[in-house]
């Protein structure tokens, strides 16, 4: 992972939920409580959230886990990690400081790979993402589930120019404010007009390996859950 990416996140634990539901109107919370829901009913003894961040997608996994699930946490942040065990599910919750694009994994163990707006992250470019991407599918078991919840672009123009009108506008400036980081804000408000349209991602996903992939939008298309196996 980019060692300047690596150090705008080192900057920002403390705030990063604050600031999400802010720009959000808090509809952050309900996408990764409804994208959790989807995953935990795809059962599996062995769970892992990876571009974890500070916890909050991890945290809704466990409340919905059964009691002899494991999860598993990692992001390359070891600020980020610090924050998400301390959440009063971080003691059900084995956490794993690492760069995504070489987990610390054997094949085909994980019944679960989720991830919550932290795909931008990676996609420094298309190539990379697909790395990655297939990074998740070798650890994931045959019949597995990868679930992406992130950004996406709204197929209407007119909504689509809003969206991006309003990251240019608020993220940026709120972010900034709030955290007092304003390179951090900076890079991810750029990141949202840049990223996929939700039919790019399916494509993207199926290279890496992915099929029965499908995807449901969300408020107007500015978000996105894809879903794809491993058969």
């Amino acid at each position: 992972m980019n060692k300047g990416i690596q150090k705008l996140f080192s900057e920002v634990p403390n705030t990063y939920e604050l600031v999400n539901h802010l720009l959000t109107f808090g509809l952050d919370i309900a996408w990764r409580k409804k994208t959790a829901k989807i995953a935990s009913e795809l059962g599996g003894k062995r769970w892992i959230d990876v571009c974890c961040g500070t916890g909050e997608m991890v945290a809704y996994l466990s409340q919905l886990a059964k009691d002899d699930t494991q999860i598993f946490a990692a992001d390359f942040s070891l600020p980020m990690l610090s924050k998400a065990f301390l959440k009063p599910e971080g003691k059900h919750i084995k956490f794993v400081l690492s760069d995504i694009k070489k987990l610390p994994f054997d094949d085909n163990i994980f019944d679960l790979i989720t991830i919550s707006f932290a795909t931008r992250n990676i996609n420094l470019n298309r190539d990379i993402l697909i790395q990655s991407f297939s990074e998740f599918y070798r650890i994931l078991k045959q019949g597995g589930s990868f679930i992406n919840l992130e950004t996406s672009q709204p197929s209407l123009s007119l909504i689509r120019k809003l969206f991006h009108f309003y990251a240019k506008l608020f993220v940026k400036p709120i972010g900034s404010f709030v955290s007092g980081s304003k390179a951090s804000y900076t890079y991810l408000s750029k990141t949202i007009p840049k990223f996929y349209f939700a039919e790019e991602l399916v494509d993207i996903m199926r290279i890496a390996g992915f099929n029965e992939i499908h995807y449901q939008k969300l408020f107007l298309g500015i978000s996105a859950i894809h879903q794809g196996f491993k058969s």
